[in-house]
């Protein structure tokens, strides 16, 4: 809470002050472009044919005819967006979600959700070939730390409620993160 009140909600504000909002979508359409081959992956371990072929798609299209992923040109094609990680997987194998956990700086998640959340960061292809000496490696952390400063700033008043106006934001912020990934989980 201190750590969102002193950083990040006065950063993700500035951000959104002074990078105009055209600019914030075309970064939000690059960075989740970047998850489209841990999606597939993930959608692959989850044996979901259909997500797999979703994921590539969308990947090849937005990285070719939508710059770089810059445009979600694959929308324009009427193709859905399809989004899974490995705290999914690990569900759909029947692994249970564990304790409820608050991790510094992340966010609410459970024991499941937590190894897939790390898990993801390793095993997407893009990371490696973003390992070197040189200033791209920088591109994918960059872009993905900027669309969620955005995604901060849009959910300001959701999250500043449940943060600042409740009586008790440990039990309500638990409370909505275990629905709201329940009910991802069931489809």
């Amino acid at each position: 809470k201190d750590l969102d009140k002193h950083l990040v909600r006065p950063v993700s504000k500035g951000y959104a002050f002074v990078i105009p909002v055209e600019i914030r979508n075309l970064v939000n359409n690059f960075s989740e472009n970047l998850t489209m081959p841990g999606v597939a992956i993930n959608s692959l371990l989850q044996a979901d044919l259909k997500g797999v072929g979703l994921a590539t798609t969308r990947f090849v299209m937005n990285s070719t005819i939508g710059l770089g992923g810059l445009v979600d040109a694959a929308s324009e094609f009427n193709i859905p967006e399809h989004d899974t990680d490995f705290g999914e997987t690990l569900a759909t194998w029947g692994v249970g979600e564990g304790a409820y956990v608050e991790l510094p700086v992340f966010g609410p998640s459970t024991q499941r959700d937590t190894v897939g959340f790390f898990v993801d960061l390793f095993t997407n292809p893009l990371t490696f070939f973003t390992i070197n000496s040189s200033p791209e490696q920088f591109v994918p952390p960059t872009a993905r730390s900027a669309a969620w400063l955005n995604d901060r700033d849009q959910l300001s008043g959701t999250i500043d409620s449940v943060l600042y106006d409740s009586a008790d934001s440990y039990a309500q912020t638990r409370s909505i993160y275990l629905q709201n990934r329940r009910f991802q989980l069931e489809g």
